[in-house]
């Protein structure tokens, strides 16, 4: 999937982070009973849900950020193509304009 840059390494890195965690949630499962007794959580199997909560939260709040850059990025590539493209405009009228006059000198 990088390959064909469906996904970015970004992206990878949070997906590989999270089926890192599933695997160690799922081999060590005292350990994250132990875990939530240490943090107070008295029933500690809800600990797992809680961090992947907190995963999810993190990772949409990192999504809208980029998701918020993309959209600025994108305003001010269409307010510089509109600039070009008038600019592109007052040209070709010049031209045009340009091209009577020597016409009509003719």
């Amino acid at each position: 999937m990088i390959r064909r840059q469906r996904l970015g390494v970004m992206h990878i890195f949070w997906w590989i982070l999270a089926v890192f965690g599933l695997l160690f949630a799922g081999l060590f499962p005292q350990l994250l009973d132990r875990i939530g007794w240490m943090f107070g959580i008295s029933y500690p199997p809800v600990l797992p849900i809680l961090l992947a909560l907190c995963f999810l939260f993190v990772k949409i709040l990192t999504m809208d950020i980029e998701r918020t850059k993309q959209e600025i990025r994108l305003r001010i590539m269409s307010q510089k193509m509109a600039s070009y493209e008038a600019e592109l405009q007052r040209l070709r009228e010049e031209k045009l304009a340009q091209k009577d006059a020597e016409n009509t000198e003719k």
